[in-house]
């Protein structure tokens, strides 16, 4: 029976589902959601936060801030609570409103960037912001998880071992790219110890983070307005860009089987069945995908019939294959 006293020091790191009697595809999904913040981003905030500490770059009024989309803020507001820091998150109008409300529950305070930048979009326009605290008041203490290399470190010490010890003969494992931590990590782990591992990147179409053009994308998680610093295409061995409604599809697929997962899980998926398609759906194949979260943070849009109609059309929720021509693989 697990005891604990911080609600950091539980973490569900071995749950898998089995995709193949849900969507007919020889792919297990390794669930991330299953801790008190909710989404894989615990590991890299808890690293992040006591790397900070270990540095003693946190004193005892300095004031925590990160740019996030959501799930990271979640995880931070959770961790400053548990350790008595203070903490401001920077988002943007993106951000689902229950991830707000979660994080002011939690102590934080929340400040939503609502004008993208002309250049790097939404995300740009909250590192300004985050970069104008810091620099009017000596007390904020950016963690930076664009360019912290503890955030990469936290999957390849935790997040990859954990997959090569319940998938020893595994052969390819499917990663979303955001601010690409969790793929640095886990590409950085399999290059050193399993190199034979096949590493692909699921990326968002209108991301530029693999130099693709930018667009409008409204699902907060994957993708970036701009190159990832942290990003390493020489880890990566192909890039599958997954266009917005595509996602949405695939998580009303998975709910149809009984599974409520979060955007980035639908993306991640769906890039994975793209590359499972264009291999013929090989049997023989152990394939493992990474879900970052659990999907009641999405109830009001991803999973919301009005929102997903007012943005990707009515014909997105209608029965039917995606369109082939919205598909692109890249092999690096």
């Amino acid at each position: 029976m697990p005891v604990i006293s911080a609600p950091q020091e539980f973490y569900q790191d071995d749950l898998y589902v089995d995709l193949d009697p849900v969507l007919g595809m020889p792919l297990f999904l390794k669930c991330e959601g299953f801790n008190f913040t909710g989404s894989i981003k615990q590991k890299a905030a808890v690293e992040m936060v006591e790397a900070a500490e270990r540095d003693g770059l946190i004193a005892p009024d300095s004031v925590l801030v990160e740019s996030s989309s959501g799930n990271l803020g979640i995880a931070l507001s959770v961790i400053a609570a548990a350790k008595g820091h203070r903490f401001v998150c920077v988002t943007d109008s993106r951000c689902n409103l229950a991830a707000k409300r979660l994080m002011t529950v939690l102590g934080a305070t929340v400040h939503t960037v609502t004008e993208p930048d002309d250049e790097g979009g939404f995300l740009a326009a909250r590192i300004r912001y985050v970069r104008g605290l810091c620099a009017a008041d000596d007390r904020y203490v950016w963690l930076n998880q664009y360019e912290n290399a503890a955030n990469w470190q936290a999957h390849y010490r935790h997040t990859a071992p954990a997959v090569e010890r319940a998938f020893p003969d595994l052969d390819v494992l499917f990663v979303g790219a955001g601010t690409t931590g969790t793929l640095m990590g886990c590409a950085r782990w399999y290059r050193e110890h399993r190199p034979d591992v096949h590493i692909v990147a699921v990326d968002s179409v209108g991301s530029v983070a693999f130099g693709h053009p930018p667009g409008p994308r409204m699902i907060p998680g994957l993708g970036s307005g701009v190159r990832p610093p942290l990003l390493d295409e020489e880890f990566v061995d192909e890039v599958i860009l997954v266009p917005e409604r595509e996602t949405v599809r695939m998580c009303h697929r998975l709910a149809g089987g009984g599974f409520v997962f979060g955007g980035s899980t639908g993306t991640v998926v769906s890039g994975a069945e793209q590359w499972l398609d264009a291999k013929g759906r090989r049997t023989g194949l152990t394939c493992v995908a990474i879900s970052p979260d659990m999907g009641e943070r999405y109830l009001d849009t991803v999973y919301q019939e009005n929102w997903v109609e007012g943005i990707y059309g009515r014909e997105t929720l209608r029965p039917g294959r995606p369109d082939p021509t919205e598909r692109q693989i890249n092999r690096i």
